[in-house]
């Protein structure tokens, strides 16, 4: 129970911090904070990205948040400076609150190391 607490908490202050920064405060859902993890990742916020490019975002961002847990390896940048993973495991199959989780657990761990939250 002290764990879902801590984690609801956390999420919570990560949701405000990029909210309140990056949406005039309104709350965004957990796809847009996984799309500015990987505008973050990309590193180059002043790219015009096209719709597929956005969606390449997300998949860096999620290869990124997963890559602690040993899903996914850096592997190279481009010479456009897209990074790109490998895949080391499978993903297991899990029923979309249980995805909805670990990708909330891998975003609070990410803004952990990255000391944006305690």
């Amino acid at each position: 129970m002290k764990k879902e607490i801590s984690l609801k908490r956390k999420w919570d202050e990560i949701v405000k911090l990029l909210s309140n920064k990056f949406n005039d405060g309104q709350d965004l859902d957990i796809e847009g904070v996984i799309f500015l993890i990987g505008l973050q990742e990309f590193g180059d916020t002043n790219y015009k990205f096209r719709k597929d490019q956005k969606i390449d975002l997300m998949h860096i961002a999620i290869c990124r948040l997963l890559e602690p847990l040993g899903y996914y390896q850096f592997n190279y940048t481009d010479e456009d400076g897209w990074p790109h993973y490998k895949s080391l495991t499978k993903l297991p199959n899990l029923k979309s609150g249980e995805q909805t989780l670990l990708m909330k657990e891998a975003i609070i761990n990410y803004f952990t190391q990255k000391q944006l939250i305690q």
